[in-house]
């Protein structure tokens, strides 16, 4: 069995197993729409939306890697994250469309997993609700920000990781053997933050001002969350001059950052979680960002340029 043939198999078969919870609970919720024509609240799995159809998404990526490696050629990374996106948008408007019961009240599968991301089920009915800490008006599609940029990042590095390792088999060049292996450290460490606040949802009890724990699991996912992506940019300009090989990707590191943030203003209507009290957490005059939010967007890009000038400038080493 070649090398090539090797990868593929270990790669379908860990993606398979990876996958197996996200896509167990998507044939739960079929198997409930089945029987019953809803899905029950006490039924529901935890974050069906959005890990479900990433799970589909990946699969099917690499399902297609010999196909797209061999015809595709240079272009089988864009083609298979192509394929990927089209894969987790589908899936992902289909399940959202099924309905949940939650006592008497009956809402769409993308409501109720809104209300989880802001506040535990178990915690609605004794939480005492204030204007800012609220989500104000009906639902809305914006509120989906968060949860669609952590889906694209996460298929954008994950096929990055399969398809560059199996170009690099076939072609026989490691000039992009570190930076694929920052992007999948980093990939798996993102992706095991988005499963620990699946369920944890860091430790938030509903209130706008969360806990020191909490402060410091939501600053290493958002600075998390921006450096996969750094990395992903980074990760094609190996070699480049250093505008495009570090300043380029260290910049799409703050701007995701940036966006994710945004998710979160959507969310809480205009506002963000608060670490705490004092001029390094108080929103800034004009502007809803803090001063440690700022921070932690410019510790994305500062963390970026640090990897992307690393992998750069060992890539001498590996070339051969």
């Amino acid at each position: 069995m070649t090398q090539f043939k090797k990868f593929y198999l270990f790669s379908v078969v860990g993606v398979l197993i990876a996958s197996f919870y996200p896509i167990f609970m998507g044939l739960k919720v079929i198997v409930d729409m089945v029987r019953n024509g809803t899905v029950l609240a006490e039924n529901y799995p935890k974050y069906i939306i959005p890990y479900t159809p990433i799970s589909l998404a990946v699969i099917v990526a690499v399902l297609l890697l010999p196909v797209l490696v061999k015809y595709a050629k240079k272009f089988a990374v864009a083609a298979a994250t192509a394929i990927s996106l089209a894969v987790f948008f589908v899936s992902e408007l289909l399940i959202e469309n099924m309905v949940i019961v939650s006592d008497n009240v009956r809402t769409t599968l993308e409501s109720w997993q809104m209300f989880m991301c802001y506040v535990p089920p178990e915690n609605f009915k004794t939480r005492t609700w204030r204007p800012v800490d609220v989500l104000i008006g009906d639902y809305s599609p914006a509120f989906k920000i968060h949860f669609y940029a952590i889906s694209v990042v996460l298929i954008f590095a994950i096929v990055n990781c399969f398809y560059g390792f199996a170009q690099m088999i076939v072609k026989k060049n490691k000039s992009r053997l570190k930076a694929l292996i920052f992007q999948s450290v980093f990939s798996v460490l993102f992706l095991g933050l988005c499963i620990f606040a699946c369920f944890t949802a860091f430790f938030r009890d509903g209130e706008i001002t969360v806990s020191a724990i909490s402060a410091v699991f939501m600053c290493l996912f958002f600075i998390v969350f921006g450096v996969t992506a750094g990395i992903y940019a980074g990760s094609f300009f190996v070699g480049k001059k250093k505008t495009l090989s570090v300043f380029l990707p260290s910049v799409v590191a703050s701007v995701v950052t940036i966006v994710m943030y945004i998710g979160e203003m959507v969310l809480l209507s205009g506002h963000l979680y608060r670490f705490g009290s004092g001029f390094l957490f108080d929103s800034l005059p004009g502007i809803v960002l803090a001063p440690i939010d700022i921070l932690v967007v410019l510790a994305s890009g500062c963390i970026n340029a640090a990897i992307c000038y690393t992998f750069n400038s060992s890539r001498k080493g590996v070339e051969a």
